[in-house]
Formats: structure tokens, sequence, C-alpha cells
């Protein structure tokens, strides 16, 4: 299993053995391992202005984007939010709660984003915050006895994943609990996750390089259908050459949007063939 302070370390070490020869690096745009994403073309990236730490997850509503993101070196979780259409930054929100500093994959539902918010280490505690989409006043936290490191919310459900995603949870929000913990039917280490037309639609890492975008039936909880995702394909700055689908995702139809890189970030917009 990869797990996600093994991930980060790793990329530090390719920082620090790449440092001396970042210009020969290849483009931003330009992936250097294997094809951006299976089934799908890019569009566009929108460069997100402001100071954004590691990326976590990232959510999409109207003319708003929000992103997720842990400051290591303070130990403090960030809620931020963007003007969708030219990435200007608007504003931000601590979620910093004691030990629990990482804030994770997220959901926009019902004028609620949902964002988990977790120690830094498997088998810890999280809790789950309810925030105004308008005000990002927090209307309420359930307290979770597990890491959570994302999670896709839509009207009174909510499924959650743990470190890596191995289990999925999935809550009763009306009444604050989980109703049933299944494990993961894919081998990917899932960190954000959406609801999609009556699927669960979830993108991670399998490898240093290399991820999936899986989509899963509610119902039974199987994979329905997954494609591959390459390497963003830069190894400067520091948290850059990690895949596509390794950290923020969302999903809008066909529309697929990525977040893969600390900041300055940017947000890629694919086009799925079908």
């Amino acid at each position: 299993m990869i797990g996600k302070l093994f991930r980060i370390g790793f990329m530090a070490m390719l920082h620090a053995v790449f440092s001396l020869s970042v210009a020969a690096a290849p483009g931003p745009d330009k992936p250097a391992f294997g094809p951006p994403v299976e089934h799908a073309r890019l569009l566009g990236a929108l460069q997100l202005q402001g100071e954004v730490f590691h990326v976590q997850g990232l959510a999409l509503g109207g003319s708003r984007l929000w992103v997720t993101s842990v400051d290591h070196r303070t130990r403090k979780a960030w809620l931020h939010e963007f003007e969708r259409a030219n990435g200007r930054f608007v504003r931000r929100l601590e979620l910093t709660d004691g030990a629990r500093y990482h804030p994770g994959g997220l959901s926009l539902s019902g004028g609620s984003i949902w964002v988990p918010v977790a120690e830094m280490k498997a088998n810890s505690s999280a809790v789950l915050v309810e925030i105004d989409a308008h005000t990002l006043h927090v209307r309420r936290r359930i307290a979770v006895a597990d890491h959570i490191g994302c999670v896709a919310a839509s009207g009174r459900t909510l499924v959650a994943g743990n470190w890596d995603s191995r289990l999925l949870y999935v809550f009763d929000l009306v009444r604050g609990v989980p109703v049933q913990v299944v494990p993961n039917p894919s081998a990917t280490h899932y960190q954000d996750m959406k609801f999609a037309n009556g699927q669960l639609v979830a993108g991670g890492n399998t490898g240093w390089l290399s991820g999936t975008v899986d989509w899963i039936d509610l119902q039974t909880m199987t994979l329905t259908r997954s494609i591959k995702a390459g390497s963003v394909g830069t190894l400067r700055p520091f948290g850059r050459g990690g895949p596509y689908s390794g950290e923020g995702m969302a999903i809008e139809g066909r529309d697929l949007y990525f977040v893969p890189e600390d900041g300055p970030s940017r947000v890629f917009h694919f086009q799925l063939d079908a």
C-alpha cells in the first residue's frame, strides 16, 4: 500500500534530486509519463491565484470553486475559495481542529460544503465539517473514529473514504451516523470523490506517477468503469509530478477537473470522449 505520508516524502526526494536540472524537465503541459487521462482530452488549465499549500480536494459550484489544502509547516487545514471564471482568490477558512489538520477531498451538496478534517495518520480520528457555501460559516460537525480523507455528499447520504480509502463509510446525514462500511472495490487510493448521475465517481493514485478515475454503483458498491490517469509530467516545483487524479477532482457531466499540484496550483479541465 502506498500511504499518503510516503508519497509526500517521495515527492520531496524527487524535488531534491532534480532541483539541479529543472531546465531539462518536461514542460507543465507536456506529460512525460504516458497519456494525461485515458478516453479524455485536455481543454485547458486555470491558474489559481493566492496562496495554496499541499492540495487535497476540489469542489465546483456556480461561479465559485473551492480547494482544500494542508500547510504541513504550520500544521493548519485550509478551505480556499476562488472565482471559477478567472481563478481570482476570494477568501479562505481555517479548519484546523487541534491534532486534526488534514482537510481531505470535499463535496458540495444542497448549499453545504462537506470537508473531512483528520489527524495525519491512519486509524486515527476525524470530523466531518458542514460549511455554508455562501457564508463559509460552519453549520455542524460529525465526529468519526477513523482517519477520513475524502467525502462525497448528496441529499442525506455521504460516502467517506478512510486512509487511502481502504474502507468506504456510508453515512446517513440526518442521523449523523455511518450505516454501512464496505471495502474499496478498487485498488486505487481515492483522494477525492463526487456523486454523479447516481454513481460514485472517485479519483486517486495507484502509484507515484499513475492513477485512475473510477465509477462505482452505489447499490452494489461495485466498480462499473475505470479510466487511467497519467502524470502531470514535471518535477518542479515540489508537489508536481504525480498523477492528474492524485489529489483534487470534480466532475460535471462529461467534464473532469483536476488539481494535482501544490501551490501555485492549476485546475486542469478534461472532457471525456463519452
